[in-house]
């Protein structure tokens, strides 16, 4: 278990945009999908590029950001280089999501626009993280994480604005080459690795787990980025298919790694109670595995729904369920201990239990969880009916967490 200190943490008016925001990208995310015709999807839709530029970068990229400002200066026990660029971060990646999905949607010409505000917003984050990991002499197995993944980051920036000037019109490239390894680099390279990497700090940390071994850790972190490197090299030089294919496998295999570091995270833990943080876990691990199925499935089949279906699982069932399950624990801890830390000897203080929504909280893990597998089966049929009645679910569920989010903020 890595040793944390709070000693170097920003402060959380710094990090509360970042966490509102970002939930309030969840509900307009879940509104989307009555936007989509279940019979007509494919990853090449401009409906389906811009769903996934709004969850990605409003809600996941947003909520990263924010527990990213606060986790790399506690686990590294060094001040930011510059905090104060962080009050910059948040306007730029607002704004430059909000024009990247006018762009997918309605006028093509706001794409470099809003790509080059990402990409300013993006590297303010890159360079800042970079300038504080600077301040240490050796970094550990997850500041190695934060390197890579953050590496990753900034090699997708650059492909996803190429990109984005291509599908403008301004320049002539293959999109279609370039989207397998824009795709890998953020979700293969940033998100999964920063998930891998942080949740070796977090769940130890919440479930009081010790004695595990982080060599599964290491071998899936370097595994994921070899795969990662191999899908962007083959789509560079387009090498073979059977290149490709081993870049996708080695990435499904280290992600079953992962999930066995994970389980002997769980199987060490001490506190043993399953609330809502992990139960909220628990769900985003099976829709991790259920995706890893139905996209071998696809490539033995190359039924497309099956990719889709599996991609939306890692998205929605993994991302957004680890996330929100790790806010109700986040936004608690940093909010007591700004706001009833220096109460302590003095006066009776609430204990991060008694801020946790009871309520609401168990109304968006059950009504999100519903809605996360009806439009999985929605999406395997291609059915346009049931693809809205998972995103009615879905929408109910995103309501009942931004008001947990504004509860455990505003908690006196």
């Amino acid at each position: 278990m890595f040793q944390i200190s709070q000693d170097f943490a920003p402060p959380f008016k710094l990090i509360a945009p970042f966490f509102i925001i970002g939930s309030f990208f969840y509900l307009f995310s879940s509104v989307f999908l009555f936007g989509f015709d279940g019979e007509s999807l494919s990853v090449m839709n401009p409906t389906v590029i811009a769903f996934a530029h709004l969850f990605l970068l409003g809600f996941v990229m947003m909520i990263i950001f924010g527990a990213m400002a606060q986790l790399v200066p506690v686990v590294l026990e060094v001040g930011h280089f510059a905090v104060e660029l962080f009050y910059a971060i948040w306007p730029l990646l607002l704004i430059g999501t909000l024009l990247m999905i006018g762009g997918f949607l309605y006028a093509p010409a706001l794409l470099p626009y809003g790509g080059m505000i990402v990409l300013i917003s993006m590297m303010i984050f890159v360079v800042e993280i970079f300038l504080t990991m600077k301040q240490v002499k050796k970094l550990n197995i997850v500041m190695t994480s934060v390197l890579l993944s953050n590496t990753f980051l900034f090699m997708g920036i650059i492909v996803g604005l190429v990109m984005a000037l291509g599908y403008a019109g301004e320049i002539d490239v293959d999109i279609a080459s370039l989207l397998t390894s824009h795709i890998y680099f953020v979700v293969g390279g940033y998100v999964s690795i920063t998930l891998m990497g942080l949740s070796v700090v977090l769940l130890p940390m919440f479930g009081l787990s010790h004695g595990f071994s982080l060599k599964p850790l290491e071998v899936a972190l370097y595994m994921m980025s070899t795969s990662v490197m191999i899908v962007f090299l083959d789509a560079l030089f387009s090498f073979s298919s059977i290149v490709s294919y081993i870049g996708y496998l080695l990435s499904i295999v280290a992600m079953g790694i992962y999930f066995y570091q994970v389980y002997t995270i769980f199987k060490t833990r001490a506190r043993k109670e399953n609330d809502i943080y992990v139960k909220s876990l628990f769900f985003a691990y099976l829709s991790l595995i259920a995706a890893l199925v139905l996209i071998a499935l696809y490539f033995l089949s190359s039924y497309e729904p099956l990719l889709l279906a599996g991609g939306w699982l890692i998205v929605y069932g993994l991302f957004a369920f680890a996330i929100t399950g790790h806010i109700y624990k986040i936004i608690p801890f940093l909010v007591w201990f700004e706001r009833f830390s220096p109460l302590v000897g003095k006066q009776k203080v609430p204990m991060l239990a008694d801020m946790l929504p009871p309520k609401s909280s168990e109304a968006q893990f059950i009504f999100s969880a519903l809605g996360v597998i009806v439009v999985a089966v929605a999406l395997i049929l291609q059915n346009t009916q049931l693809l809205h009645a998972g995103a009615s679910f879905l929408v109910v569920g995103a309501l009942a967490f931004i008001r947990s989010v504004f509860y455990m903020i505003n908690f006196k």
